[in-house]
């Protein structure tokens, strides 16, 4: 029960977000759907609550526009990952898969930069090339953050000159 209620807030927060609800009934439809696959991985097994929920909470600190297409698109790949074994003859699986992929592709944005961020997790740091490449570009690296800590702090102070708090 717990699953259920997680994959259909998840799917309705992806497609709510990013404006893929265009009627009630595409949602409740959905619904019925992961209600299928549900029944096709036995999520009512008492193991599912363990441990609470696995993307519903990371979602929590992920709270800018463009940092939750980041997240949702990892999300959104994991999911499509998992239905690649599923049994692809039963229509519930092809609709979940297609709305997964209308949504994918709608995140390609956040795709990218995921793909950025695994690409930066792959680099050997202690390759010599590498650090070479690295510190040639630290001032530049160290520019841009400064450029970026400036903004927020003008915004904060313009927003305090509005304020009337």
């Amino acid at each position: 029960m717990a699953f259920q209620t997680y994959s259909l807030f998840l799917l309705s927060v992806i497609m709510i977000s990013f404006g893929h609800v265009e009627n009630k009934l595409n949602l409740l439809q959905l619904q019925n759907d992961i209600d299928k696959l549900k029944a096709d991985f036995n999520s009512s097994h008492s193991d599912v609550a363990d441990g609470g929920p696995i993307f519903t909470e990371k979602l929590k600190s992920w709270t800018e526009r463009n940092e939750k297409e980041i997240i949702l698109s990892q999300i959104i790949s994991m999911y499509l990952e998992m239905l690649e074994s599923t049994d692809k003859s039963k229509e519930h699986v092809r609709n979940i898969t297609e709305e997964l992929h209308t949504l994918k592709n709608s995140l390609s944005d956040g795709s990218k930069k995921m793909e950025d961020l695994k690409d930066l997790t792959k680099l050997q740091m202690s390759d010599l090339k590498v650090q070479r490449k690295a510190v040639n570009e630290l001032f530049s690296v160290l520019q841009k953050l400064g450029d970026t800590s400036s903004s927020r702090k003008r915004k904060r102070s313009q927003f305090q000159r509005l304020c009337k708090c």
